[in-house]
């Protein structure tokens, strides 16, 4: 929720120049309004007019202790990718019936924690993985639940490091013949796992639902596969996420019915077809409840004006809070913060502090006239920016501040140069 008053930038009903001078920058800032909004928009166009229905949300975009309660208070599942996601929903007290386990290459330690924790579902993503899984319940004695994360073999219209649906992907277990009809068969036989069924994941940021509705059919096919050959019913459908967001002008955002009502109306059609129940369906939107609730505030450093070439503007940030204009040419957009009325008189290039050519946060944006000290807030920053957060160069990782209709919440704090040094050791060879 991105306002304006005196000339200031507001979030959420918070002054963005006040929250920068009383937590520092680089900072994230993150409107609540806006999470709950897309929370409430999915149940809205989903959940409540679906029966049968589970939105997860992907933590990998943001995760902290309280992102996930605010999930679990707006009534969704989450999905986590990692041993430390994991871990932090556990210390976040998230029912555990409601995580699903993703990720291409699980380790044995965190499938124990999963399993231990009695998580609903793991997604399994690799043709070994269902031994360890298998290895885990037998000496906990314990059965879990698990889908078939399948590469679908299907092109989407996006990065090519964020596909994940093609042929040539680490992600999913091959559509060979051969090597499909083994693992189901062996889950559905296997005594330490109940198989409810198949997932896919096409990749992200997308703004047409073409590689959504042809991974489906994929899907379907392999369903009717298990009820003429294994005559087994599969009771879940898990059709990912990636439903793109608005970065900048060149993004055509589509709203989740575009993606969502194709999708039941052809899971619904093919049920009544083979004659079963429709399956439960599973959406895992991540970037999209939470990337446009994020806005990032630097504050201005050096200045660099080459004549007839190109000016400059540093901000104390860089890369180490948003490698995605780095990895992949991402684009955003951006305003000075104390200085919203002013006339955009002048052509700059936002560029961090890294010691990279590659560090550049914003090419050529219109902005008012930059000084040393004015906050520069660049938007949609909710995704990717603090999960993929890194200390190169021994650069702290910033502060995170939830923001609720003029109240201000630090729900991550700044780390320190202590904290970045703090599992690092002198050897008695070196004193």
């Amino acid at each position: 929720m991105i306002g304006k008053k005196n000339n200031t930038l507001y979030i959420d009903g918070c002054n963005a120049v006040k929250l920068a001078q009383e937590y520092g920058t680089p900072l994230y800032v993150y409107s609540e309004s806006d999470i709950v909004g897309k929370c409430r928009e999915i149940r809205e166009c989903f959940l409540n007019k679906y029966p049968n229905t589970r939105a997860a949300y992907a933590s990998k975009a943001f995760s902290s202790l309280a992102m996930y309660k605010i999930i679990e208070r707006e009534g969704l599942c989450l999905d986590v990718v990692s041993g430390g996601e994991l871990y932090t929903a556990i210390k976040a007290n998230f029912p555990a019936e409601k995580i699903e386990f993703n990720g291409n290459n699980k380790l044995f330690s965190e499938i124990e924690l999963a399993v231990d924790y009695g998580i609903g579902r793991i997604i399994v993503d690799g043709l070994n993985e269902l031994d360890l899984i298998e290895q885990v319940c037998k000496r906990k004695k314990k059965k879990i639940n698990i889908l078939y994360r399948i590469t679908p073999e299907v092109e989407s219209d996006s990065h090519d490091y964020i596909v994940t649906g093609k042929k040539d992907s680490k992600f999913g277990i091959p559509l060979d013949e051969d090597v499909i009809s083994y693992h189901i068969e062996k889950a559905i036989q296997s005594e330490y796992v109940n198989f409810l069924g198949f997932h896919f994941h096409v990749g992200s940021q997308l703004h047409d639902n073409t590689s959504h509705l042809a991974a489906l059919e994929t899907s379907l096919k392999l369903v009717e596969q298990c009820k003429k050959q294994y005559n087994y019913t599969i009771k879940e459908l898990n059709v990912g996420g990636g439903f793109g967001i608005r970065y900048n002008d060149e993004d055509h955002k589509k709203p989740y019915p575009y993606f969502l009502e194709p999708i039941m109306a052809r899971i619904e059609e093919f049920s009544q077809q083979i004659g079963i129940e429709r399956p439960a369906v599973v959406i895992e939107p991540g970037r999209s409840i939470v990337g446009e609730a994020g806005t990032t505030l630097h504050t201005i450093g050096s200045i660099k004006n080459i004549k007839g070439i190109r000016k400059y503007v540093s901000i104390d940030g860089g890369m180490t809070d948003n490698i995605r204009p780095a990895l992949y040419q991402a684009k955003y957009e951006g305003i000075m913060a104390n200085k919203m009325g002013d006339s955009k008189t002048e052509k700059v290039t936002i560029c961090g502090k890294c010691c990279e050519s590659g560090d550049i946060l914003i090419k050529d944006i219109n902005i008012a006239h930059p000084e040393p000290g004015d906050i520069f807030a660049i938007f949609s920053t909710g995704a990717y920016g603090y999960s993929m957060a890194s200390n190169y160069n021994k650069n702290n990782i910033p502060a995170v501040v939830l923001v609720n209709k003029g109240k201000d919440y630090l729900i991550v704090k700044r780390q320190t140069y202590d904290d970045m040094i703090r599992n690092e050791l002198i050897p008695d060879s070196l004193k």
